[in-house]
């Protein structure tokens, strides 16, 4: 994403719609129209933008921008990925969803594949649970895209080391 860059892009819209895999599946976002620079001294104040059911809360209620907004756009992208349909429902259902971060794995996962490996489980439970710390409407409690991507970076690091090992 974009947080190292100098002034920070919000893109506002990171959804399925805009996310495309290249031949080594390595994600890119594409559709900058609705992105927006955050200048220092520049308003954080913004129209709407976005796809309706990603868009972060504190845009669309009171139309204030961040850099934590793509970070609530990549909370839903990712639970919609895991669960092959967009979790507006199941979001839904649970009102306080970051206290539920014990829910059942499979209660989760797109029903139409196979269960996956106990090794992808624990993977997908650990995504699950960084998703689930991007649900918080304040934005200043959320993580940053800088720590979720080091997030998975070391668990991807510790993954492949104890392939090695085996």
């Amino acid at each position: 994403m974009h947080y190292d860059c100098s002034p920070p892009i919000v893109h506002r819209d990171i959804s399925s719609k805009n996310v495309l895999l290249d031949l080594e599946y390595e994600v890119h976002v594409s559709d900058f129209g609705t992105a927006k620079f955050l200048k220092q001294d520049s308003s954080k104040w913004s129209q709407l933008a976005g796809t309706y059911g990603y868009v972060a809360p504190e845009l669309a209620y009171t139309m204030y921008i961040a850099e934590k907004c793509d970070v609530y756009n990549f909370r839903v992208l990712t639970l919609e990925i895991i669960k092959g349909d967009h979790p507006r429902d199941f979001l839904s259902s649970f009102p306080s969803l970051s206290s539920n971060v014990d829910l059942a794995l499979h209660d989760m996962l797109d029903p139409r594949l196979a269960t996956p490996s106990r090794d992808i489980q624990d993977k997908l439970i650990s995504i699950v649970a960084v998703a689930f710390s991007c649900l918080d409407a304040n934005p200043e409690s959320r993580p940053t895209m800088q720590i979720m991507q080091l997030s998975f970076f070391v668990k991807e690091i510790k993954f492949h080391s104890s392939e090695l090992s085996d």
